[in-house]
């Protein structure tokens, strides 16, 4: 498993429902509209759920076309969704797209471009199997189990895994849960090891470092 993204997207709370939201090159401000008692001082989730669409949507028209050689300098593309829940069931959403063409074009060039706007990565994404999981970390005393090596020592505390399997599955020559000694210590450099414990979601790993080794 490895995530598509370099480092997740974090978020922190401020005040009342408003959001800080940090990516790999900056921070952006979240809130709720007014109706649903925030200052709407920034995009609420669902409008950043349809930003994603659009945004999406217009970068893979984008590359087509470049890559079709057309002149087609501008286009728009305008996002909502709507949802309808029977009695005691789960809602079914649907996401309406329109694609505005600004500049001209010829029918072929439509059909096709809508066909290339229904592969965008972010449609495919919500249209496919996607499961949503929740990791909490947790503390506190419980039983811990050490994994010392040469240069850090890896401590389990197994009440707390959450079985997240980012441990194993992005970097095995570590962690190999079908060996009775899953953790190896020494698999990997002490840096590459403490990135890794440090991805655990849910607390269950931790690490502590070698002491320097003084010279006589």
């Amino acid at each position: 498993m490895r995530y598509r993204m370099n480092a997740p997207v974090r978020g922190s709370s401020g005040a009342r429902y408003q959001c800080m939201i940090e990516w790999r090159n900056g921070s952006f401000l979240t809130d709720e509209p007014a109706k649903f008692g925030g200052s709407d001082d920034g995009p609420d989730p669902f409008t950043l759920l349809m930003s994603s669409v659009a945004s999406c949507t217009l970068v893979t028209l984008r590359m087509y076309i470049d890559k079709q050689g057309w002149d087609i300098p501008s286009l728009a593309v305008g996002v909502n969704y709507w949802q309808h829940a029977e009695p005691g069931a789960l809602p079914e959403t649907t996401i309406d797209r329109d694609v505005v063409f600004t500049s001209a074009v010829t029918p072929e060039q439509q059909t096709k471009l809508r066909e290339v706007a229904s592969k965008c990565p972010v449609s495919m994404l919500l249209e496919g199997n996607v499961t949503v999981r929740t990791f909490v970390a947790r503390q506190g005393a419980t039983k811990e189990i050490e994994y010392e090596g040469k240069d850090v020592t890896v401590v389990w505390r197994p009440e707390f895994c959450q079985h997240a399997s980012r441990c194993w599955t992005q970097l095995s020559s570590v962690f190999d849960p079908k060996k009775r000694k899953w953790i190896e210590p020494d698999g990997a450099d002490a840096e590459r090891i403490v990135e890794q414990v440090r991805a655990c979601p849910s607390g269950a790993l931790d690490y502590r470092l070698a002491e320097p080794r003084v010279s006589a």
